[in-house]
């Protein structure tokens, strides 16, 4: 019977371990949720775009999320984006990770997927292609923000004649600051921002 306790109370203190793991997630998947715009930095500097996006949970049954679906559109043409995408959210030790991923179909037939009750119903992880090399790996400040990028020249790009891909990100309740950029075999930028991260202000915490 002592022993039986013994086991009982170590089962219970993993469960207990765990608790703080997702809370700190759900902030994480928080700060990302919702409708954000740059109208107010492409108003101010004309080389940047007035560009939307939306973020919203899915999958929220599964144990191995959080899972949230990306779309983002010029603000002129909001039912057609130009890049979608799936997150999933991973704590390892004191480091955060976003995974991005792709849909092996053609991902327009998902465009204004955020609008439905319930995003991405028909889908599964099993409908999607990792993009390895290019989850963004954060750190949290004290105040709740977080930062970080994804990995030195490890996520491959083939847009424009680049070799890789590198993305930047800092994040907290309001502001999504985000500067993608794509590089050449020889280091020369071909793609992206070349001033500095678009900075997307939450409008409203649902897409």
């Amino acid at each position: 019977m002592k022993r039986l306790a013994a086991l009982m109370l170590i089962a219970a203190l993993a469960g207990c371990a765990s608790t703080p793991t997702s809370q700190e997630l759900s902030e994480l998947q928080s700060h990302l949720s919702g409708f954000f715009t740059s109208r107010a930095q492409a108003q101010a500097d004309k080389d940047f775009f007035n560009i939307e996006l939306r973020i919203v949970p899915v999958w929220t049954t599964r144990s191995d999320g959080p899972w949230l679906y990306v779309e983002q559109a010029a603000a002129d043409t909001p039912d057609k984006p130009y890049r979608q995408r799936v997150y999933r959210l991973e704590k390892k030790g004191d480091q955060y990770l976003s995974h991005i991923y792709e849909f092996k179909g053609d991902p327009l037939k998902q465009a204004g997927q955020w609008k439905q009750p319930v995003p991405l119903a028909a889908l599964s992880p099993a409908d999607l292609v990792l993009k390895d090399g290019c989850a963004v790996i954060m750190s949290r400040a004290a105040n709740g923000s977080y930062s970080g990028a994804t990995a030195d020249k490890a996520c491959p790009s083939v847009l424009r004649g680049a070799k890789y891909g590198s993305s930047k990100v800092t994040l907290d309740a309001q502001v999504l600051d985000s500067w993608d950029q794509g590089f050449a075999e020889d280091g020369r930028q071909v793609w992206g921002s070349t001033k500095g991260a678009y900075r997307f202000v939450k409008v409203s915490a649902k897409p």
